[in-house]
């Protein structure tokens, strides 16, 4: 199983922001933001933050992947 922000990403274009808009705005670090540009796994509360300035639910943002058939 895998992490997949890609949903996040196409929030962010719908609401005309950029990722350095989306940082500034939570206040979460680069390094943060990195991860989610990789896919990585990030704290809860990152994403709590997230979803508190875009005004979405968590499975606005982000999506549980099986690696092994892609879905």
């Amino acid at each position: 199983m895998a992490v997949s922000y890609k949903k996040l990403w196409k929030l962010l274009i719908e609401k005309d922001m950029k990722k350095k808009d989306l940082r500034l705005a939570t206040g979460i670090t680069t390094t943060a933001l990195a991860k989610l540009g990789k896919n990585e796994n990030v704290n809860t509360e990152i994403l709590v933050k997230i979803c508190k300035v875009l005004e979405c639910d968590i499975s606005d943002i982000m999506e549980i992947i099986d690696e092994e058939s892609g879905v």
